[in-house]
């Protein structure tokens, strides 16, 4: 087994991570990258949106400069001969998988008569299936890798108050499912030390998602920064296998690390009282 070093826990191993060409994702693959890490990360963005900041291939810039390895893969994760190809990609470039972040998410907040079939299924089959086919695909390595493997989910803590349902039931019961696979695998992978854990912000994040869904500049203005997150994932992610099976909520994650002064996260130092995230009381 590799001997981890305490200041950068990441260096020399390889996230495989689904999203990531912006927000959460990309920021923490950025702090993953100041310790050395690899970054492989499959993703549609392949040219400029004109609502959306950044690509693939701009993350894996920032990556690069940060410290990193990147290698930006444009690929659909409900596809799974692409996520099976991207990951054998992985393995050929960096040699290995250590960690598995299921990052990318769908979101609509519509209610049952208002929201398209389409709708339901395309966050039934991103946030569900598509972080299935993903763990799934990289199971066989993180199994191998002998260093601490990990799959984290960016998912909530299951909060079973019906108000969570009857506001956006498709939306809800798409990131529960997420969870849910984090208390399955957590079970079924014990005895292989692979470490399986959700990660949830206690405040809504400065994200696009935020800004061109749930609010605009006031809801941006009532946010913490993706990095927030990153720090709570780093510190999660050099937890040992025996760290596993649970829904952890950002700023209780910092706390545990010492970490209880962050005023450095708000996104608008101005912004007044913080939002609290959804399916957090």
């Amino acid at each position: 087994m590799a001997t981890e070093n305490a200041s950068a826990p990441l260096e020399g191993k390889t996230i495989f991570m689904s999203g990531g060409s912006r927000g959460v994702g990309l920021a923490i693959a950025m702090r993953a990258a100041q310790d050395g890490a690899n970054v492989a990360l499959i993703a549609k963005t392949d040219e400029p949106h004109p609502k959306l900041p950044g690509t693939i291939h701009t993350a894996a810039e920032e990556i690069r400069d940060a410290g990193g390895q990147a290698l930006p893969i444009v690929g659909d994760i409900r596809d799974a001969d692409a996520v099976n190809e991207a990951v054998e990609r992985a393995v050929e470039e960096f040699g290995r998988i250590d960690v598995v972040v299921n990052n990318a998410s769908a979101i609509n907040l519509s209610g049952t008569e208002e929201l398209e079939v389409k709708g339901y299924d395309l966050m039934q089959e991103i946030n569900v299936r598509g972080t299935f086919v993903v763990t799934r695909a990289c199971l066989p390595h993180l199994k191998k890798s002998g260093d601490n493997p990990h799959v984290l989910t960016l998912s909530p803590p299951l909060n079973l108050d019906p108000k969570w349902f009857g506001a956006h039931v498709a939306y809800t019961i798409s990131k529960y499912n997420m969870s849910m696979l984090t208390l399955g695998w957590a079970e079924e992978f014990r005895e292989d030390g692979i470490a399986c854990n959700s990660l949830w912000p206690r405040t809504m994040i400065a994200t696009a998602a935020v800004m061109n869904l749930l609010g605009g500049d006031e809801a941006m203005a009532q946010s913490r920064n993706p990095e927030i997150l990153a720090d709570a994932a780093h510190a999660i992610l050099a937890r040992g296998p025996e760290c596993t099976g649970n829904f952890f909520i950002d700023e209780d994650v910092l706390a545990e690390e010492g970490i209880t002064d962050l005023e450095r996260y708000r996104a608008d130092p101005e912004g007044g009282e913080l939002a609290v995230d959804l399916f957090l009381d």
